[in-house]
């Protein structure tokens, strides 16, 4: 496979927690850069020296020819020019990885990015941090702050070792042309683009002396914000539950009026090989757009759908961090699989309009553009039956709202009122499973709707118990809900020992 790939990915954590040296930390290549400087971009850093450590050490000195080019295991066709793991590790955050994306400022995304930056001191250059700004103001503000960390940014005095890159959310479009407006150079050989999304709510304190509850946006970070102990930090959708099974009340407002829910930002990142133009999506912590307090995921999968329809969208990095089992109130801003799916149902549609719209304007390129279509003949019920239907398919001008049954109710309104006096037309219900889309329509479809596109499972949150582990069971979990909603793709758990070839 690794022949005709466009990408490596090395998952070097992919858990939740609650292991500290196995959580969230991913590596992406173009497979054209051949391992040379600034060719790897990290997607999050919970977990980075110690995972390529982890894994230098499984295929040792001995896998290396006289060359010193390692022959086996991820990290094949790299070569190593120290003789210890952690001389070849400290060498591969230095020099390959070129830049580190972070989704979002939770501790299993960003503590080894603290723990490592330090090395740096030897490289050349201060390592670029890319993120949204609300993502950058966090880690700003409460880790290289020189009171949780060093300040090691090259902002505010700090020692130079990182530099911070504002993303601009949903593309930058003023860089690409084509399917690659909006994406930015994340290092040698790979583009990306961010789009928001949305991790649970938090709970906000009234401050004050301002009289404001600290919020900018979607997100609970301010532009410029200082350090606000006072905040309660909250991503559960219940307004009695913390993040944190240890609940302190002297955190509670005392006043309940004094605090507000807002959305917690992470991210997705649109990752494009820059030779052959192919994607992958790599999600940070996200839950369903059915929980959500500010819906965001339908935008990713409105930008997802056409890549998939052309091909050119190959896999997806995504969350599930719990079983069926797990009631939403306890799901604390993540997924579970009977959600995953619910969610790739709404890209399954989408991809299915992307097709029909595709050959709808293939058909009309070959028809004669003299000939009359017909549709002044058609009788006023049947023309409202068609207005209704263009409703249910057309893409909101503003993709930032997702399209639901009050943002379409006025609309089917107007329908209703027929100036003719018609009524209701028997049978049809204008909102139909605008929501949920039912597989059943796309069961026969050739192909499904998702063909060719491997899902794999990141964040798993670990047992730690003497049961099997969670991961099989969530697997198998997906598996089945697929199988019956007939997508067509294929669910993984990456393996941190071997590089995923896409």
């Amino acid at each position: 496979m690794a022949d005709k790939a466009s990408f490596q990915v090395i998952v070097l954590g992919p858990t939740g927690g609650p292991r500290e040296d196995n959580v969230t930390g991913i590596l992406v290549r173009s497979i054209s850069t051949k391992w040379v400087p600034n060719s790897v971009v990290a997607v999050d850093a919970g977990t980075m020296l110690a995972g390529i450590i982890r894994l230098l050490e499984q295929y040792g000195p001995d896998a290396k020819d006289d060359e010193g080019i390692l022959q086996d295991g991820p990290f094949k066709g790299l070569e190593l020019p120290f003789e210890t793991a952690q001389a070849n590790a400290a060498h591969v955050f230095r020099e390959i990885i070129g830049a580190v994306l972070i989704t979002h400022p939770h501790l299993d995304h960003i503590s080894g990015l603290a723990i490592n930056t330090p090395i740096l001191e030897a490289g050349s250059g201060p390592k670029p941090v890319a993120a949204l700004p609300s993502v950058l103001s966090a880690i700003k503000n409460h880790m290289f702050n020189d009171v949780i960390w060093p300040n090691l940014s090259d902002e505010d005095g700090g020692a130079g070792l990182l530099t911070y890159q504002r993303l601009v959310e949903g593309g930058n479009p003023r860089f690409g042309s084509g399917d690659g407006r909006g994406y930015v150079r994340a290092c040698n050989g790979l583009l990306t683009k961010c789009l928001s999304i949305s991790h649970g709510r938090c709970r906000q304190r009234f401050h004050p002396e301002t009289g404001t509850h600290h919020r900018v946006g979607s997100t609970v970070f301010a532009a410029d914000q200082l350090m606000l102990p006072s905040r309660a930090i909250s991503v559960d959708n219940t307004d009695g539950s913390f993040y944190s099974p240890a609940r302190s009340p002297r955190l509670l407002p005392s006043n309940p009026k004094e605090s507000i829910m807002a959305t917690v930002e992470s991210s997705a990142f649109f990752l494009r090989d820059h030779r052959t133009g192919n994607e992958i999506i790599v999600f940070g912590d996200v839950e369903p757009d059915s929980v959500a307090q500010e819906p965001q995921n339908k935008r990713v999968w409105e930008t997802a759908a056409p890549k998939i329809a052309s091909g050119i969208l190959r896999a997806i990095f995504i969350e599930c961090s719990y079983t069926d089992a797990v009631n939403d109130a306890y799901l604390y801003g993540h997924m579970c699989p009977r959600h995953l799916v619910a969610e790739l149902k709404v890209l399954a549609q989408q991809v299915l309009d992307v097709r029909e719209s595709n050959q709808t304007d293939r058909k009309r390129k070959r028809e004669d553009t003299g000939v009359a279509d017909g549709s002044n003949d058609l009788s006023p019920r049947t023309r409202r039956t068609q207005s209704i239907a263009g409703l249910r398919n057309r893409r909101p001008e503003t993709t930032s709202e997702p399209r639901t049954r009050s943002h379409l109710r006025d609309s089917i309104d107007n329908i209703s009122e027929d100036p003719m006096g018609l009524g209701p037309i028997e049978g049809v219900d204008p909102l139909a499973d605008l929501e949920t889309p039912n597989p059943v329509q796309w069961a026969n479809a050739d192909p499904l709707p998702l063909a060719g596109l491997s899902v794999y499972i990141i964040h798993i949150k670990e047992n730690m118990t003497d049961d099997p582990p969670i991961g099989g069971q969530i697997l198998s979990e997906l598996q089945a809900h697929s199988k019956e909603a007939h997508l067509g793709c294929e669910f993984f758990m990456p393996n941190p020992s071997e590089g995923i070839w896409i």
